[in-house]
């Protein structure tokens, strides 16, 4: 049995994939081990760690004056990475500027955590309006040490349309709710992160990539572990990094090159955003609280219309009767409620049809 997964993270994978690492579990690659045996050093996990970065380069675009590395922590960890590699100071030294913008719940945390190493200034937000649009960009302080975007946020369904232009100012993303949905230009970035368990793999491994001229600033007192010099130089081998994790995004990367690569899945990302948003824009009993402008194509929050008092029992008894239909995981975040549909690239067109057909139904039921 195999359910429609809606999930924000961890999320569905491609059955191809699944199928794939099961039929490997014992005998990765003819090495007569699993991937979860294998020395991270040895001759038979060198081709996976190497094949999913040039995969990953292939698929993006990534420029070579750029590293990839494969990381632990999620993108909560570069939260803090960020800007203790980019703009962190040695003791004494004057407290250096960084720009964010605060779209969502994580890129306020991202912020937040900011503030212990440096002075994180809030160049613009939508907190006024609960995160439901993406605020016009202001160009950065030439003084600041990077500017800081939420390229996509999960928890409220919001994406950025046009990349802002920061000049000489670094920019930095999160990106772990987008990464690899639609194209995108690697070049117009310092440095782009994303955990991988949305749209690359299992939760456990998150991606950096990160411009050669940005490594190698980490004040002396960072810990080795949160340095990108050290995990550059290492070829992401300075301690064992997510061995079976690595090994499924590069099953995941092959999957989407075989599909077409980025651009193929974009194009089907839109087709099941469009479908369901259209569904949503007439729907008599649900809405999307995002502005037409801002709305994500991986992440679709809906709310029930109709009298306050009386959603959150109508959104339970959703949820219960969805999951019983086989389409799981459909609550909203616990922090903002309501309901929300992550459509990554895994889930197929024929999920997110198979949930209209159900809201449909559930409709008359109000």
């Amino acid at each position: 049995m195999r359910v429609y997964n809606f999930s924000p993270g961890p999320s569905v994978l491609p059955l191809p994939v699944l199928e794939r690492a099961a039929r490997e579990m014992t005998d990765a690659n003819g090495s007569g081990q699993s991937v979860m045996e294998m020395s991270h050093r040895s001759a038979a996990f060198k081709p996976i760690i190497e094949g999913a970065e040039a995969l990953l380069r292939e698929l993006m675009g990534i420029p070579p004056n750029y590293k990839v590395l494969f990381l632990q922590g999620g993108a909560s960890l570069q939260f803090s990475m960020v800007p203790l590699n980019l703009g962190a100071g040695e003791p004494g030294s004057p407290r250096k500027t960084a720009a964010y913008i605060e779209t969502g719940i994580w890129a306020k945390k991202a912020a937040a955590e900011a503030a212990k190493y440096l002075e994180p200034v809030i160049r613009a937000g939508s907190a006024g309006k609960s995160y439901t649009y993406i605020p016009a960009a202001p160009p950065p302080d030439p003084a600041d040490a990077y500017y800081h975007i939420t390229l996509n946020n999960t928890i409220v369904g919001t994406r950025w349309a046009a990349i802002p232009e920061t000049g000489a100012v670094p920019l930095a993303a999160d990106i772990s709710s987008c990464i690899l949905s639609e194209p995108l230009d690697v070049s117009k970035f310092g440095i782009l992160y994303a955990g991988a368990q949305k749209n690359l793999g299992p939760a456990g491994t998150t991606v950096v990539i990160i411009r050669e001229d940005l490594i190698g600033r980490a004040p002396s007192w960072t810990p080795a572990m949160l340095r990108y010099d050290i995990h550059a130089e290492e070829g992401s081998l300075y301690n064992t990094p997510p061995c079976y994790g690595i090994y499924i995004i590069g099953l995941v990367l092959e999957w989407l090159k075989e599909l077409g690569g980025v651009e193929a899945i974009a194009a089907l990302n839109r087709e099941k955003a469009e479908f369901f948003y259209n569904y949503l824009d007439d729907s008599r009993h649900f809405y999307s609280p995002v502005e037409r402008s801002s709305r994500s194509i991986m992440n679709i929050p809906f709310i029930p219309k109709g009298d306050p008092a009386q959603r959150k029992a109508v959104e339970a008894r959703f949820v219960k009767e969805a999951a019983a239909a086989a389409l799981v995981n459909l609550a909203g975040h616990r922090l903002v409620g309501g309901m929300r549909a992550s459509i990554y690239n895994s889930m197929p067109l024929e999920g997110v049809r198979a949930l209209v057909d159900f809201m449909k139904k559930f409709e008359q039921t109000l």
